[in-house]
């Protein structure tokens, strides 16, 4: 297993701890610390695969897959503690698991791998950077910017999610 493949690992062990520290010590300061590590693992994990061509069938399945488990997993835990509209998160996580419907179908159909495209990396960078302002919110730092990032965040994930399903809409032809 490749370094890159190592580090999506590591980001999907950092969902249960993160949800550990929210729940197990309530600690926002070190579950905020632990969302920021991951996410930079996202960052990492990404330039060391196409810097070094590790680029694996895996790694375009599983980073992804990490993605969606770490900010889906906070966004759920900040609507039941933090007064995050359920709503919004309510299309975020619509759009994941339909996206992840159609990652599937293109595997069953053609066995190609969708990779994440630029407007999906927008969308996960705006949610992981909504999830950390509001996460840092809790310890006497206000940053209503949060709730921005949070807002766009939704309008990208309806836009990314749109966008793969229009470019891949042929695999609905042979349904």
């Amino acid at each position: 297993m490749n370094i890159a493949n190592k580090l999506t690992l590591a980001r999907l062990c950092c969902v249960p701890l993160f949800m550990l520290s929210v729940y197990g010590f309530s600690s926002y300061e070190l579950a905020t610390l632990l969302f920021i590590l991951a996410s930079v693992t996202d960052w990492l994990d990404g330039y060391i695969a196409r810097k070094y061509h590790l680029v694996t069938t895996f790694g375009k399945f599983a980073d992804p897959l990490a993605d969606k488990l770490l900010v889906m997993t906070a966004l759920i835990i900040l609507v039941e503690k933090l007064s995050v509209p359920a709503w919004i998160v309510a299309i975020i996580v619509c759009r994941e698991l339909a996206v992840t419907g159609l990652r599937l179908l293109l595997v069953q159909d053609s066995g190609v791998v969708l990779a994440a495209d630029w407007s999906g990396k927008v969308k996960t960078f705006t949610q992981m950077i909504a999830i950390v302002l509001i996460l840092m919110s809790n310890f006497n730092i206000s940053f209503p910017i949060g709730e921005i990032f949070l807002y766009l965040s939704g309008i990208l994930a309806i836009y990314s999610g749109i966008e793969y399903f229009i470019k891949n809409k042929h695999v609905f032809k042979n349904l």
